[in-house]
């Protein structure tokens, strides 16, 4: 079986990923992309993003595997109806430490106060009296805007904190309670944002979603509001969320999914909009689920699914079209 690997993610773990494959595999890594001569006798391929030109290419494929969550990048209608696609998680767990850490450093107002002690202010109220003293997080009312792998997780180190917590959901309902106060449908997304300190979304982008959260629900959250976005971008409104910010309508925010992203390797802001300038919002570039454990989970799903594909198995995380 032809396998063709053009992730650089999972270049560092090479080893591990060929140690777990099916014998008599043939795995050609050309990180970046692959040459049409590579492509043209693959069964498998391991990327992210796979066209309509390179579906027109691969004569023999079977499956297209990104090492992500993630398939907006693969153009489905271009793929025959026998090629599978499948994807993979393992980000949860480092996603959770990034909600976790933003959680803290905003809702305690830590960032703001790295801010002005570099302009030699201490705004902490014991050297201004203006400034109310901040409960810790444990105090704190958590919101989740989708609950699945990601929500999930944070939801079980927050807990070690003491917080209490609700969720929204598609449907209305998670599989387990797991401690929730309640849980509903996206109608009660406003009451959400209105009871809670910190709003963690992490739900699927899709026509229902964009921009689901925008300056109603931002003017619900309040000034005293944290949010995290480890979703996508468009499931908040970009105007809206600058906006909401640079007036104080909430506190703060923590974005790691944006509305712009590099093409070719050029890189570009994350938005029109200069969030930059912003003293209150925590800007990192889609990195909270990068680590070598997502990665090191990740290569073994992507062996394993390979290893049911060659043994005629049902293979695990199936994409529907």
């Amino acid at each position: 079986m032809k396998i063709v690997v053009i992730d650089p993610n999972l270049a560092p773990h090479r080893d591990r990923l060929e140690a777990g494959l099916p014998p008599g595999s043939e795995v050609r890594w050309h990180v970046g992309g692959a040459p049409d001569d590579e492509l043209r006798d693959a069964e498998v391929f391991v990327g992210s993003r796979f066209t309509a030109d390179m579906a027109g290419i691969a004569r023999t494929l079977r499956l297209v595997h990104p090492a992500a969550a993630g398939t907006d990048k693969i153009d489905f209608a271009a793929l025959p109806q026998d090629v599978l696609v499948a994807n993979t998680f393992h980000h949860e767990r480092s996603i959770a430490e990034y909600v976790v850490g933003a959680a803290v450093m905003l809702h305690r107002g830590f960032l703001t106060q790295d801010s002005r002690l570099r302009d030699g202010v201490w705004a902490t109220s014991v050297y201004d009296s203006s400034i109310p003293q901040i409960p810790t997080l444990g105090d704190a009312h958590i919101g989740f805007v989708g609950f699945g792998h990601i929500g999930q997780y944070s939801w079980k180190l927050l807990q070690a904190f003491g917080c209490t917590a609700a969720a929204v959901t598609g449907s209305g309902k998670v599989a387990e309670q797991h401690g929730l106060q309640w849980v509903g449908d996206t109608s009660r997304l406003e009451t959400l944002m209105r009871e809670c300190d910190v709003v963690v979304v992490s739900a699927p982008l899709n026509r229902h979603t964009e921009g689901m959260i925008g300056g109603a629900q931002l003017k619900a959250l309040g000034p005293d509001g944290v949010l995290i976005n480890v979703g996508r971008g468009r499931l908040v409104e970009e105007r809206a969320l600058y906006d909401a910010l640079a007036a104080g309508t909430i506190k703060g925010a923590a974005i790691d999914v944006w509305y712009r992203y590099p093409v070719d390797g050029t890189g570009c802001t994350p938005s029109e909009l200069p969030f930059e300038t912003l003293p209150n919002i925590l800007m990192t570039p889609h990195s909270s689920g990068v680590t070598r454990d997502t990665f090191a989970g990740r290569a073994d799903d992507v062996a394993a699914n390979i290893g049911r594909l060659a043994r005629g198995e049902p293979l695990r995380n199936v994409v529907s079209r």
